[in-house]
């Protein structure tokens, strides 16, 4: 048997959630439908949907302890106590998770309340990646080694002096690894490390949580009001929510070109800035600081944080592109909590539909900046190139 689990129902990102908050909210019968795509093309074992399922399983007797509530309350002021309450009530139903294996393909889909399933996604791919590297049998690097290379990576980026956080949770080699990478970086006094996604990580080591919203909230929007109002509406709405706090907007659910024509004055000054997840980084500094200057603002007091598939080489290059232009951060994932001598996976979960009124499913898509990661239903994708005269 392998034993697998989730150690605490917040070993979770946070922008799940910040969002899971918002929907609450906004959206309460939102019925939506998730599903996972392997991108990698892995192989799985044999067995693996029953280990799968076990550690599912275990999942529903995850409960916020009153530690937890009153580290909510205390770090994160700006979501709603009844909220903390309800998440206090909250527990992860596994019926809403269907998982089956084909031979070595493995199927997982979610579905059921938005705002009770929001929070399945990152979990169930934390659990798929450390199945597939213990059933498997892969033998990673040594604690020693993981903790060596996290502490150069940390050197390396306070000598280059900017700020970074841990992203790591969704694709990490296993919990341990990633605990490994937060005791390293949290032990040196003279890093730019500032806080970690993973909001139990970030109880556990006294830093900072760090997340605001994810292309799903974006693309609730566009299968509910339709693709033109998606980034307006999804942003109207959270600010509604948050006021001014959890100020980051992710630009590219829909191209970052659509984004900015749609991230009007109002939203470029009420945000604090923009996260970057796709295409060319450089190419996305330059869009977001003629940005800024077309609207009258100094990119100096905005910024950009990098989460898209991060290096140390990567940094450096953005870094050194950015400065004196506008202010940066990185948010690091897979190369801190996998990087461990294996191949890390190459795995998402994605929203695919969500339920209208009538009880029909209307599909919905992520037209990223680089066409390889546009997901969803190719009909959908095409009609929604249409309605924003996005050009191959």
């Amino acid at each position: 048997m392998y034993d697998v689990r989730l150690n605490s129902i917040l070993d979770n990102d946070f922008y799940k959630i910040t969002m899971q908050n918002a929907v609450v909210k906004l959206f309460p019968s939102s019925i939506v439908k998730y599903e996972f795509i392997n991108r990698g093309k892995h192989q799985f074992p044999e067995g693996f949907d029953t280990a799968l399922k076990e550690a599912v399983n275990k999942m529903a007797e995850l409960k916020l302890t009153k530690d937890e509530k009153k580290f909510m309350a205390r770090t994160c002021p700006y979501i709603d106590l009844p909220y903390l309450d309800f998440l206090e009530g909250y527990h992860y139903d596994p019926s809403e998770v269907k998982i089956h294996q084909e031979g070595s393909d493995l199927s997982v889909t979610v579905e059921g309340l938005w705002y009770r399933t929001i929070l399945w996604e990152v979990p169930l791919l934390a659990l798929i990646s450390e199945l597939h590297y213990e059933m498997n049998h892969m033998e990673r690097d040594s604690n020693e080694i993981v903790m060596k290379k996290t502490l150069e990576k940390a050197d390396s980026l306070a000598r280059l002096g900017v700020n970074f956080a841990e992203f790591g949770t969704r694709r990490r080699h296993s919990y341990k690894v990633q605990n490994l990478v937060m005791e390293a970086l949290t032990q040196k006094k003279e890093s730019t490390f500032i806080g970690s996604s993973n909001v139990h990580f970030a109880m556990k080591y006294g830093v900072k949580p760090i997340g605001t919203h994810a292309h799903e909230w974006f693309m609730f929007h566009a299968a509910e009001y339709g693709f033109k109002m998606a980034n307006e509406l999804a942003l109207e709405h959270w600010v509604d929510v948050y006021r001014g706090d959890l100020g980051v907007a992710l630009s590219d659910t829909y191209t970052t070109d659509v984004f900015f024509q749609q991230f009007d004055k109002k939203f470029a000054k009420l945000f604090d800035g923009v996260r970057h997840d796709s295409g060319d980084p450089l190419e996305f500094a330059d869009k977001t600081i003629a940005h800024y200057k077309n609207n009258g603002i100094n990119p100096l007091f905005k910024y950009i944080i990098f989460s898209d598939a991060l290096n140390l080489e990567k940094v450096e290059e953005i870094t050194n592109y950015c400065k004196g232009k506008i202010g940066v951060s990185f948010g690091i994932g897979t190369n801190l909590t996998n990087d461990v001598g294996l191949k890390p996976m190459n795995i998402v979960m994605k929203l695919i539909g969500v339920q209208a009124p009538n009880k029909e499913w209307i599909p919905t898509v992520k037209l990223s900046d680089e066409h390889g990661k546009y997901t969803g239903d190719p009909k959908m994708i095409e009609l929604a190139k249409e309605f924003l005269r996005i050009k191959d």
